[in-house]
């Protein structure tokens, strides 16, 4: 059976997510270009398999498996360049004490999603960040839709208990 989908339409709409995601599994900024070109190359050698359905949720499987096998061939330490644009702001309508507080938060959660284990970081990612509906992350990782909630269910009480001790740890 043909698929009446271009590669374009079912691959192109979604590189975003699919950079966040493996950004979030592999930690690097660079490596996580990689592997989304990777996985892109393997999503279009392999399209004739695509039977139709969830474009998104097929090709982010695809960089959820990419990522795992980067990592298992490219291990070492993620450092990520300073990035001038991501790190400065043109928001003169916020004052410098906003700033830091807002900046301090994101460190905080950042450091705590850093703490989870890499499904429940997985999950959280995909769920909050891409907005993935249970359906499409069972999908994605290939478990029962039951097994993707009660997932989700641990990450963020394990998120919400790294940021406690990230709070505690810090003072604030």
């Amino acid at each position: 059976m043909s698929n009446p989908q271009s590669f374009d339409d079912v691959v192109v709409p979604h590189l975003g997510a699919a950079h966040r995601l493996a950004r979030w599994l592999i930690g690097n900024e660079h490596d996580a270009e990689d592997v989304v070109q990777e996985a892109s190359l393997r999503a279009f050698r392999y399209f004739r398999t695509f039977t139709g359905g969830n474009g998104r949720a097929w090709f982010l499987r695809i960089v959820r498996n990419t990522s795992s096998s980067w990592r298992s061939h490219n291990v070492h330490v993620g450092m990520d360049p300073f990035d001038e644009e991501t790190h400065s702001s043109d928001v003169a309508a916020s004052d410098p004490e906003t700033l830091l507080l807002r900046g301090d938060d994101g460190t905080r959660l950042e450091r705590a999603i850093g703490q989870l284990s890499s499904r429940h970081r997985e999950l959280l990612v995909q769920r909050e960040l891409n907005g993935l509906t249970y359906r499409q992350l069972a999908d994605v990782t290939g478990s029962p839709i039951g097994s993707v909630m009660s997932g989700l269910s641990r990450a963020r009480h394990a998120l919400r208990e790294a940021l406690h001790a990230e709070t505690k740890q810090f003072g604030a």
